[in-house]
């Protein structure tokens, strides 16, 4: 532990005279941020063992508290996580350094990631790398889809849920209409019993109301952009651009690869602003790099927009993750509490896992064309099955074998 004597979890008053504080912060999330490879379960991993085992910021059982907490709300786990580390540690201005910290390495790597994409994506080299990173992709997603819903598919009707939500996907209705309303049947379906009973609707605690209300506020504004925004073969503003990753960033549940639905439906589908190959590529450089897996953003952002798209991508995506933790930043402890939210974040996994699903499908037709895409494929599955190897080397090891097919070709 530091020489800062602090009882942990303890959140200071005021900014000032945290400077040293706010210096760890910084460095400690630029580190975590160029090295957290392996998505956000990796993420979360790491920053318990520093900010718990190590440091002593907080017990284990405040941290617990913290990943159940932001798990009910919008964005990204683990970067909601760090901003929460670095209100709790720091303050409002704590809360700023540790997200911006976090999410800056990633931006910058996904970034010139996309700056040699762009300028050397037609070559034949790189073609035939991610011609082998792709299938790997694909078998990343599978692994991390059988692993949650190991946990999310907790009983039949859970199972039943994310069965019509998959089906609702692949008949191309919204990912959020699918999120929002799968959440709220599941929450009336678990509490069905109480209501028959009380004859009457319970009422939730005035917290659930205010999200509840806020989530579909959101889902109405969201719905009503869409559908007057005409789509578009050409390069989007950035206005636009900004305004589609503000809306996926405000309403996204489910983690970094549910984001790929909100892609798929709104880039590809919907805009035409993007292919699917280009997509699958995006998704292919997100997994091979470090930090939050929601830095495809940048990615996407630069082959739309430059990099002036790269950064109004990027900030767009994440900055409604810091207003809900801002916002909610004094009651999150207690939000787990509620039986009816816990209901409705349950149904909200298995709808987000179905998204999973159902965009998985979509890439796979991509990426899994030829002899070769299916042998990396089956070989990243079963080296992911017998052993715990980060996803980080599975990827690369597909874009070598990617590489090496190719030359023999």
């Amino acid at each position: 532990m530091n020489g800062e004597s602090s009882r942990p979890g303890k959140v200071p008053a005021r900014a000032s005279g945290n400077l040293p504080r706010l210096r760890e912060l910084a460095a400690l999330f630029l580190k975590l941020g160029a090295i957290s490879f392996g998505g956000p379960a990796a993420h979360i991993a790491l920053i318990e063992e520093e900010v718990v085992r190590k440091r002593e910021w907080m017990t284990r059982q405040q941290f617990l508290d913290m990943l159940g907490a932001a798990n009910l709300i919008p964005g990204p786990t683990s970067t909601e996580i760090a901003i929460n580390v670095g209100f709790v540690r720091a303050g409002w201005t704590g809360l700023c350094i540790a997200g911006a910290s976090f999410i800056l390495p990633a931006a910058l790597i996904t970034g010139a990631f996309a700056w040699i994409y762009v300028r050397l994506g037609t070559l034949s080299q790189a073609t035939s790398v991610l011609a082998g990173i792709k299938p790997a992709v694909i078998a990343v997603i599978a692994i991390a889809i059988w692993r949650l819903g190991k946990t999310a598919v907790r009983d039949a009707g859970l199972a039943a849920l994310g069965v019509v939500a998959l089906a609702a996907f692949l008949l191309r209705i919204n990912p959020i209409a699918i999120l929002f309303v799968g959440g709220a049947l599941g929450m009336l379906a678990r509490h069905a019993s109480q209501l028959r009973a009380a004859g009457t609707v319970i009422l939730f605690p005035r917290f659930a109301q205010l999200a509840q209300r806020a989530s579909w506020r959101s889902l109405g504004i969201f719905t009503l952009v869409s559908a007057a925004a005409a789509p578009t073969a050409t390069r989007p503003s950035l206005a636009r651009i900004a305004l589609f990753f503000l809306k996926v960033g405000a309403v996204l549940y489910g983690g970094g690869y549910v984001l790929l639905a909100f892609l798929d439906q709104g880039l590809v589908h919907q805009h035409a602003w993007l292919t699917e190959q280009q997509l699958l590529d995006a998704v292919a450089i997100g997994q091979f790099t470090p930090g939050p897996v929601l830095s495809t953003a940048t990615f996407i952002g630069y082959i739309l927009g430059g990099a002036p798209g790269a950064a109004v991508a990027t900030l767009a995506i994440f900055l409604p993750s810091f207003f809900y933790v801002s916002l909610l930043a004094p009651v999150l402890f207690r939000l787990r509490q509620s039986p009816w939210m816990a209901a409705f974040l349950d149904s909200v996994n298995v709808c987000a896992l179905a998204l999973m699903v159902g965009v998985t499908i979509r890439l796979a037709t991509d990426a899994l064309r030829g002899w070769p895409a299916w042998v990396i494929a089956m070989t990243a599955l079963a080296v992911l099955l017998r052993w715990k190897l980060n996803p980080a080397w599975v990827v690369l090891g597909g874009g070598i074998a990617g590489l090496l097919l190719a030359s023999l070709r």
